[in-house]
């Protein structure tokens, strides 16, 4: 399901009544889980965001977000009038109302709260591309296989790590799975690690899990057993997993027995130790580490008093290392009020409340030991990137030329110069074209070197009705000017490492708006992204860290095969920093800048 990119309709924080009744869900359907471990997934008073995106098959999937990692995701579907709806994951239809799923970050503290299968560490690249997970490539432990009903969530792991890295649907039951023969389809995966979804949180590794069996005996066990029921079943001499519908099954094909003779399968590598520090202590270290950053290379003695919420959102967060998340809630801090303070004690900056519950930074001490020893690492090669499909790009602002091109009414003017209509020029071409015709044709006035005397085509191309009986000579910037403005304007547009586009029209601003919504509340509405070779959906995610706002990315009303971005309050002012600043585009193409809240004024 998440094999392939997503996109995000919208990213809000959780209200306390869908909190309370998400937990009263929880509990209901895992009545296994105590209370703490409730409260544990479902926080009472930190942040958990709900996150509605659609999956490149165009399903409609509500994510919940805990932490910046994604914990439960849940597919709704229409009400039939029987009261069940068919859920078609691939060839398997499962009637449900609704289905609850979690996410692999969650099921890594949880292991045992799904029924679990286990599969070869060579068949999970197969399913991160989309397969379903076939019968032959279930591992059989001497214990026998879990007993689950079609329809039945199930997590998958790997041989000798009982961590999930899969969530799937039971194509069928347990019994009929043993009468098959084990043959078939066994599984229809919905999330794995690695894939999208995987990638949307903090990208961590699976934690190495014992199985119940340890040591290399219990691995040989499971080996046997497996090997086994392969020579009970004469025609199960291959591994085939098969992807999605209608793609190409005899690609997806791995013999059994040269898995099993794999040792760097069947005497699977421990992970890497975990780091020693503690979360708390990364996160901690980071946020020292962004906020010195900050002071010492963005901040200016001229933004001085700046809010503390600016200096979080504009400075510290944009100072967060490629492929790490700052989140001071996760920080011994809890709160950036209280993190200033100790800042503050340590004579590093002084703040204040200069107006009635908003503080500010009133002053830095440059020289402190601690601003002038730090050393600000070196930027990432791809610390901005923009998403396109499933990798992620440096992102490098377009090349944009404004080019003209012949309309019918002009064609007789340039057709001497080899051109047609339809022809696209440049604007040097332009002016080369008409100087050349005007001295081919002997038009200058040779009492004035300056003006230009208007034969019948230049008649026709330049002047309108009104000026064909009365105007006989023009100046040469006049004539000029009106040639550049009678041509029917194009722009050529040109992406880093890509051939160059042509197209017809006026180039197209980003376009940055105001707008109201319920209770007089203010949204700013971002359009035209994608012309500049930005995808919304990441702008919105920038955002949403930078102005630390509810960002909602939607269809543009009028236009086909375009997005735009709401972001909550006026946040023209990051909008400029991010478009200006971090990508580079030119002022000229972005139009709404001037409508960003001017400061407040100083004390």
């Amino acid at each position: 399901m998440f094999a392939k990119a997503f996109r995000v309709k919208s990213n809000t924080a959780i209200k306390g009544s869908d909190r309370r009744k998400l937990r009263a869900d929880v509990t209901a359907a895992f009545p296994t889980l105590g209370t703490d471990q409730i409260s544990e997934l479902v926080p009472g008073k930190e942040e958990l965001n709900v996150v509605k995106l659609y999956t490149h098959r165009g399903e409609v999937v509500t994510v919940y977000v805990s932490g910046g990692n994604p914990i439960l995701f849940e597919l709704e579907k229409n009400l039939y009038p029987t009261g069940k709806v068919n859920l078609v994951i691939g060839l398997l239809a499962v009637s449900i109302f609704w289905v609850s799923l979690w996410a692999v970050y969650t099921l890594w503290s949880y292991p045992d709260l799904l029924p679990t299968f286990t599969t070869w560490p060579l068949v999970l690249e197969k399913l991160v591309g989309g397969a379903d997970l076939m019968l032959p490539g279930v591992v059989v432990p001497p214990a026998g296989l879990p007993q689950v009903q079609q329809g039945d969530l199930c997590a998958i792991a790997l041989v000798g790590n009982r961590a999930p890295v899969a969530v799937g649907v039971a194509a069928m039951s347990t019994a009929q799975m043993l009468t098959s023969g084990l043959k078939g389809r066994g599984f229809s995966v919905l999330h794995t690690h690695q894939d999208h979804l995987w990638r949307s949180g903090d990208q961590s590794s699976p934690p190495c899990v014992a199985p119940p069996t340890l040591g290399a005996p219990g691995l040989r066990e499971e080996k046997q057993s497996v090997q086994a029921a392969s020579a009970l079943q004469g025609d199960m001499r291959r591994l085939t997993l098969e992807g999605e519908e209608g793609e190409n099954r005899a690609a997806q094909q791995t013999s059994l027995s040269e898995v099993s003779e794999d040792p760097s399968i069947s005497s699977p590598t421990p992970p890497d130790p975990p780091d020693s520090k503690t979360l708390q202590e990364q996160m901690d270290e980071l946020l020292h580490q962004c906020f010195l950053h900050a002071l010492k290379s963005r901040v200016k003695k001229a933004d001085l008093p700046l809010l503390t919420s600016t200096f979080l959102g504009s400075h510290v967060f944009s100072c967060c290392p490629e492929g790490q998340q700052l989140d001071i809630k996760k920080s011994s801090y809890k709160k950036l009020s209280k993190f200033l303070q100790r800042m503050q004690q340590e004579q590093i900056i002084q703040v204040k409340e200069l107006s009635k519950g908003v503080e500010s930074i009133v002053a830095v001490a440059w020289k402190h030991p601690r601003i002038t020893s730090f050393v600000i690492p070196e930027p990432s090669p791809t610390s901005q990137t923009v998403q396109e499909g499933s990798r992620e790009q440096p992102y490098h602002p377009p090349d944009i030329k404004p080019l003209y091109c012949v309309p019918a009414s002009m064609t007789l003017l340039f057709q001497e110069s080899g051109h047609k209509k339809g022809s696209v020029l440049e604007g040097g071409e332009v002016r080369k074209i008409i100087i050349d015709y005007v001295k081919k044709n002997d038009l200058v006035d040779a009492n004035n070197k300056n003006l230009v005397k208007l034969d019948p085509i230049l008649c026709d191309c330049m002047l309108e009705k009104n000026e064909q009986h009365t105007v006989v000579k023009l100046p040469w910037d006049s004539l000029l000017t009106r040639c550049l403005e009678k041509l029917q304007p194009a722009y050529q547009v040109t992406f880093s490492g890509q051939e160059p586009i042509v197209k017809k029209g006026k180039v197209w601003p980003i376009d940055i708006t105001l707008a109201q919504r319920a209770s007089n509340k203010k949204v700013t509405v971002v359009r035209n992204l994608e012309a500049y070779g930005l995808d919304p959906c990441s702008v919105a995610a920038v955002l949403q860290q930078r102005c630390q706002a509810s960002t909602t990315v939607t269809s543009a009303p009028g236009a086909k095969d375009r997005l735009q971005v709401q972001v909550q309050g006026n946040q023209i002012h990051h909008l400029s920093r991010l478009l200006l600043d971090e990508y580079q585009l030119p002022r000229k193409y972005i139009q709404g800048l001037e409508k960003a809240p001017k400061p407040g004024k100083k004390k």
